[in-house]
């Protein structure tokens, strides 16, 4: 976790630093070593004691320095003096939706706001109202993302809670007399957000599992203990409490609490009104015909016997499985994907070059990838201007030629600009094999709609994807206003892609967003928007996300192999 924590660390002086008025370009490094070391694989104790910290990505001398302290003291002396000058909780208001660091630095300083409270405080007495730079819809989109967090706030991301969960399932693995463990619940059905993690284990000792279970040095508290179950929780990435509760059932019931405890509580319903109907009996423990038991120690027996497929974990929400039980033919599966194509590199926001991000992408049995890095609007990204996307052209083409194996295709991800016109002419984009066009400013408040400038950019003949459809930030933003309906429908129309983005912090389009593009016919492209080379494997995310959407694999893209997705890629430019 020590990588996550200094990461965290980094994060909080840029943070903080932009609050004070720092300097731009140290406010900026200070937040790519985060996201250098948040995307490590190896401990950054391990790199440390190599002596190799400064061969990582945006780590000099001074960098190094502090994380040699953090990593022998706990802290930094920079954010201890940073933290020593601000109110603790005043860096959260960063998070508000329309709350920029100079509006926490002016609310601080005009008003005394040193929390959300009392930025709550003084939207309801007017005050924020009447302070210069915000106004009654600054401070109504500001009362609505405080709104949105405090509605948003007490579920845990599916990218925060999934290794997590993976972690303690390992754990009580590692249990005597545990024969076999499964991650249960909602986060198994692959939900954007959880409540709480439920682990299943088979065990003939269940009490003497679930003391090992409670007391382990990872726990915070205690909730539960007994012959059977055991509940605690444990600190997660986010620095917050989640609960992990643990069940331990015998080897004929196995199944059946399987599927039970994985639900969802509306799938399960039904499930039982199917078994009522024969009279006979669904719970926990098995399926029933009066004292006899039908099935229980595999969940497809259960399916079998009531007459259904087996539906992955995904698909089990109620939403027409029961009424086409066919949709989990040709589901798509994650080895499927056979490459990316939307990926950055450092000529943008990225943390690796080309190269090695095609080398990675290689390693994992990629065919191709695209390169996609940010326009000239998005300078908070370090966008290309036209004269450097030229040459970036060529540095991938160059790249293309070198690597054997593996495609490297020339893209871009090219901003909607506020009236629906591209970020780059059309002669950059010519040049371009794949174009994204992403909303990344003006979500809320501009002249045209996210709507129009959606449909808009989907006209033109260079487009083929468009990137992260609603623009929303799982827990941090909602979701631009936009149609959806009519979103989907001009992507059919116009022979444009929606991506699914795997970064487990969008994962846009959601589920039921998947279904409707397949609905109306709008074909789909799963890719992680990695800015590392670490990055390449929330994929994963993604096709789950496209999978509860019940998304095949004939409505994904990059499911195709090459020759066909430059065909399809072809077909709008020729129209």
């Amino acid at each position: 976790m020590i990588n996550a924590d200094l990461a965290r660390a980094f994060e909080r002086i840029a943070d903080l630093m932009e609050i004070t008025g720092g300097d731009r370009f140290r406010v900026n490094s200070y937040r790519r070593v985060s996201r250098t070391i948040g995307d490590l694989t190896d401990d950054i104790a391990d790199i440390a004691a190599r002596g190799k910290l400064t061969d990582l990505p945006g780590v000099g001398k001074g960098t190094a320095d502090r994380i040699a302290q953090f990593l022998e003291t706990g802290t930094i002396d920079v954010l201890d003096d940073l933290e020593s000058r601000l109110p603790v909780g005043l860096p959260e208001l960063l998070s508000i939706p329309g709350m920029g660091p100079k509006k926490v630095a002016a609310v601080h300083e005009k008003l005394g706001v040193g929390g959300t409270d009392d930025l709550k405080r003084v939207i309801e007495s007017g005050e924020l109202a009447n302070l210069p730079g915000f106004g009654e819809t600054s401070v109504k989109r500001i009362a609505d993302g405080i709104a949105f967090l405090e509605t948003s706030g007490g579920r845990t991301a599916l990218g925060i809670a999934q290794p997590l969960a993976e972690a303690q399932a390992e754990r009580v693995a590692g249990i005597r007399g545990v024969k076999r463990v499964a991650v249960a619940g909602s986060l198994r059905r692959g939900a954007e957000t959880i409540g709480d993690v439920d682990l299943l284990c088979e065990a003939s000792n269940g009490r003497e599992v679930v003391e090992a279970f409670v007391n382990a040095a990872v726990v915070k508290r205690v909730l539960a203990s007994g012959d059977t179950k055991g509940s605690v929780t444990v600190e997660s990435p986010d620095r917050r409490e989640l609960q992990i509760d643990l069940r331990v059932v015998p080897a004929e019931s196995y199944g059946a609490a399987l599927q039970y405890f994985t639900g969802s509580k509306e799938h399960n319903v039904r499930l039982r009104e199917l078994a009522v109907n024969r009279k006979w009996r669904l719970n926990e423990y098995g399926l029933f015909d009066g004292e006899t038991r039908l099935a229980g120690a595999t969940e497809e027996e259960i399916y079998a016997r009531l007459g259904l497929p087996c539906f992955p974990p995904e698909l089990r929400e109620d939403r027409g499985e029961f009424e086409d039980p066919g949709c989990v033919d040709d589901l798509l599966d994650l080895s499927d994907i056979r490459g990316d194509l939307h990926v950055h590199t450092i000529a943008s926001d990225g943390m690796a070059t080309i190269e090695e991000m095609a080398k990675a992408a290689k390693a994992l049995g990629y065919k191709y990838i695209a390169i996609c890095d940010h326009s000239k609007s998005s300078a908070i990204a370090n966008g290309l201007s036209t004269e450097r996307m030229e040459r970036h052209i060529e540095d991938i083409r160059a790249v293309e030629r070198k690597l054997k194996g593996i495609a490297v295709l020339v893209g871009c991800e090219v901003d909607i600009l506020s009236d629906g016109s591209l970020d780059y002419p059309d002669d950059i984009l010519r040049e371009c094999d794949l174009v994204t066009a992403s909303i990344h400013f003006g979500m809320q408040g501009a002249k045209t709609s996210p709507t129009r400038r959606t449909l808009a950019a989907m006209e033109n003949p260079y487009v083929n994807i468009i990137g992260h459809p609603t623009g929303r930030l799982l827990g941090q933003r909602p979701p631009m206003d936009v149609d959806m309906a009519a979103i989907v429908k001009g992507a059919a129309e116009s022979g444009t892609a929606l991506e699914i983005n795997a970064a487990w912090a969008r994962l846009d389009l959601k589920d039921i967003h998947v279904r409707q593009a397949i609905d109306a016919g709008a074909m789909l492209a799963v890719c992680t928007d990695a800015h590392s080379t670490g990055g390449l494997a929330t994929i994963g995310y993604g096709v789950t996300t496209a999978r509860r959407g019940r998304a095949a694999k004939r409505h994904v893209l990059n499911a195709r192999p090459l020759g066909r997705v430059r065909q399809w890629l072809a077909g709008k430019r020729d129209r």
